[in-house]
């Protein structure tokens, strides 16, 4: 091992130490001393494992706790970064604060940003990627769909005997060759329907033709059994199968992969694609049913995703939000609840979250209107759009509250908010300032991560 290389690891772990015992939180500096002192440092810290990369618009995160979940019942080692730091730095950060052990397989499940997934791969070498989706998401950073993906297709070449495991009902995925092989995971759940996905979707043109796709079944947005009438373009078959969904709330789904009954505590149709995906990876490395149930049963909510906590006798449910397509979900997958609700919406607008807020105006914020919602709080740093938007959707002003961004204002409308349940929305850093401070006032362990 270089000289250079040996520095840099002993600066990165010396400084995880310091911010993980003084400071509560550093997820990602470590990484980014380390490749300041040594650029190739990944090359030396990722060699010994099996990686598998999980990237895509939405349902990384959750996709990747699962997969890590369901991984530890068969491996004794997986490592992943848990805190979403997702981008090169947070991707050293990982592996400097690994703990070794010589003799056994060793896996490192990660989450990847997909900017930055062709930066990565430069140095690590995965086995398996997976890809959950591709939505219009921070155009500013990635563009338009087919830029998106064409960045992380660059990423997995990189990698060409590595396998892609892609969301096969999403056309985007099918949509050019490539020189990694691939399988597809996806939904056969229902009998055969003509129909045309919502007129105000994304990516439904079929890629060989340009004409618009039919579909025989539409989970949501673009995904589902598409076909071109035109050219014969049509969903690949897939290796990884959802048969049936037996059960589905607004904290948990029942349903049933490749014969095998499974469930998980969130809610939400989008949660489901995440535990599919997360089942065939275990397939794929030959995880048995057992393993995959008890580890998706795993009841811990990751960052943001329906994370719970109490305020003084509230019970909130943070949900991250960050683009229409899953603010969509979202908010259908509130819909399911069966009991009233205050709703907090917190927008900002950092380089994290994507400058451009006109993206709330393609999500479905009217279906809030026939929903039983007691009092609604705009907040965050964009609050007047935010509160904007909800009063063009129709809903009531006078139920309107708008707050600053000051964490006093809001913890104060929550605690005198009518209803024993609060759903609060929040965008990357909005949710990020939310739980640091939930942290620092003893209402939730933890938080300080980023």
């Amino acid at each position: 091992m270089r000289l250079k290389t040996r520095f840099a690891i002993l600066a990165g772990k010396s400084s995880h130490w310091v911010l993980k015992t003084f400071f509560k939180g550093g997820s990602s500096y470590p990484g980014s001393l380390a490749l300041k002192l040594d650029p190739q440092i990944l090359d030396t810290i990722a060699k010994d494992y099996e990686i598998v990369v999980v990237t895509g618009t939405n349902g990384k995160t959750l996709t990747t706790a699962l997969t890590v979940n369901i991984l530890k019942q068969e491996f004794d080692h997986v490592v992943t970064n848990p805190t979403g730091a997702n981008m090169a730095q947070g991707i050293v950060s990982t592996f400097l604060s690994a703990k070794h052990t010589k003799g056994e397989k060793k896996f490192a499940v990660l989450e990847i940003d997909e900017a930055s997934l062709s930066k990565v791969t430069e140095y690590i070498k995965p086995k398996l990627f997976v890809f959950t989706n591709i939505f219009r998401d921070q155009m500013d950073r990635y563009g338009e769909i087919y830029t998106t993906y064409k960045m992380i297709l660059e990423g997995a070449a990189k990698s060409p005997q590595a396998t892609i495991l892609a969301n096969g009902d999403s056309p985007l995925f099918n949509s050019v060759d490539t020189v990694n092989p691939r399988k597809y995971y996806g939904f056969d759940h229902l009998p055969d329907k003509e129909q045309l996905a919502h007129y105000n979707t994304e990516g439904i043109l079929c890629p060989k033709c340009q004409s618009i796709l039919h579909y025989k079944m539409i989970t949501y947005a673009n995904l589902g059994k598409y076909y071109c009438p035109n050219c014969g373009f049509k969903r690949p078959e897939l290796d990884y199968k959802l048969t049936e969904m037996k059960k589905m709330t607004n904290t948990s789904a029942d349903f049933v992969i490749d014969g095998e009954e499974y469930g998980i505590e969130v809610g939400g149709l989008y949660n489901v694609y995440n535990a599919l995906a997360g089942a065939a990876v275990a397939e794929h490395y030959h995880v048995t049913p057992e393993k995959i149930r008890k580890g998706l049963g795993y009841d811990e909510k990751v960052f943001g995703r329906q994370e719970e906590f109490t305020i003084d006798g509230k019970k909130c449910t943070l949900v991250l939000v960050k683009n229409p397509v899953g603010t969509n979900q979202v908010i259908d997958m509130i819909g399911l609840a069966p009991y009233p609700f205050t709703l907090v919406t917190l927008l900002n607008a950092n380089y994290a979250d994507g400058i451009d807020v006109s993206w709330i105006w393609d999500a479905n914020y009217e279906l809030f209107v026939d929903m039983p919602i007691k009092k609604m709080i705009a907040g965050g740093e964009r609050h007047e759009d935010m509160a904007r938007r909800l009063r063009v959707a129709g809903l009531p002003k006078d139920k309107i509250v708008e707050v600053d961004a000051s964490f006093e204002q809001l913890l104060h409308e929550i605690k005198s908010a009518p209803t024993e349940h609060v759903y609060i929305l929040a965008t990357y850093t909005a949710v990020i300032n939310l739980r640091k401070e939930l942290a620092q006032h003893g209402y939730i362990k933890g938080g300080m991560e980023k």
